[in-house]
């Protein structure tokens, strides 16, 4: 069959939007990069809050007395006359109130109407440089998390960027939507989630609650009670110590490899619908099922604190260090 070019009629009968969307020509714009720098004395213990849509945040610590905010503005316009137009419409706060420090970038909403390409036109990247003692809440639309040594709590939210941690020296409460997170090391409470990525913990030294709904889960070493779920991926977890309270290790759609303290008493309660449970080398009284099975349940050591490992779809091993 002969493919024939259409007519302006024709063109016309594709309708409405669709046919705008073939015809309109690509828009491109440069990126116009302007910085906005400020500083603020502080005493040890306040807290740093970050608000962006769109940008990354990065904070470091230093001896110092002193938060100070680099405030780095991406502008997608052709022209400084254009740039000078978006930002007439961001609202840029970089304050202090009491101890704490406040940096937030905030655009005009959106007006009705078709809008093409990445929104809002301007991105806001904040690097922030605060005392080594110093609490953290930070939040962005699209970017990411990075976060160097602190000592104080950590409050982190990002919807579709990755999570970057080292030694946090305080409780952490982080997630993102759309990518990894990993934490190098935490002192306290860690609760970490993501949606879409994995999760890497080198060294936790206080309880731990780990979730994602589509990656790999690894904790290589971690002191007390953890709870870590994946619903896509592996789950590998070291415990250090023994077993003070319950711990819960779960997948829905791969494997469960669990380490630990050869003498860590414990109720093991192992099941998997899709695989073996292989608890080689550990010494257990069985209660129900058996090694080698899809289910194992006994005491190890005398019985202890309740370890239940769950998997839908492979294979269950504890080993003991």
């Amino acid at each position: 069959m002969m493919n024939l070019p259409l007519t302006p009629a024709a063109w016309l009968k594709l309708g409405g939007l669709s046919a705008l969307l073939l015809i309109l020509p690509a828009i491109a714009h440069a990126k116009i990069v302007r910085a906005v720098e400020k500083s603020f004395s502080v005493q040890p213990g306040g807290t740093l809050k970050v608000n962006t849509e769109g940008g990354d945040i990065r904070v470091l610590t230093a001896a110092t007395n002193e938060v100070k905010i680099t405030a780095r503005q991406t502008i997608r316009a052709n022209s400084e006359k254009e740039a000078d137009e978006i930002l007439e419409k961001l609202t840029l706060t970089m304050e202090g109130r009491g101890n704490d420090v406040i940096a937030e970038a905030r655009y005009e909403a959106r007006s009705f109407g078709m809008h093409f390409g990445n929104w809002p036109p301007v991105a806001v990247d904040f690097t922030v440089t605060v005392p080594s003692k110093f609490n953290a809440e930070l939040s962005t639309s699209g970017g990411d998390l990075i976060v160097g040594n602190l000592t104080g709590n950590l409050h982190g939210r990002t919807s579709g960027g990755d999570i970057k941690l080292e030694r946090i020296d305080g409780d952490v409460d982080a997630s993102t939507s759309g990518g990894d997170v990993i934490l190098r090391e935490s002192t306290a409470r860690a609760r970490v989630s993501t949606s879409g990525g994995n999760i890497h913990i080198d060294k936790a030294g206080g309880t731990v609650e780990a979730t994602t709904s589509g990656g790999d889960i690894a904790i290589d070493s971690a002191a007390n009670v953890i709870r870590a779920s994946t619903s896509g991926g592996d789950v590998y977890a070291n415990i250090t110590s023994p077993l003070k309270n319950d711990c819960l290790i779960s997948t829905s759609g791969g494997s469960v490899k669990v380490r630990l303290d050869k003498a860590s008493a414990f109720l093991l309660d192992a099941h998997t619908s899709g695989g073996d449970v292989d608890a080689s080398g550990i010494t257990i009284t069985i209660e129900r099922g058996g090694v080698g099975k899809s289910r194992l349940v006994g005491q190890v050591n005398g019985g202890g604190p309740r370890l239940k490992l769950r998997s839908s779809g492979g294979d269950i091993t504890i080993r003991t260090n």
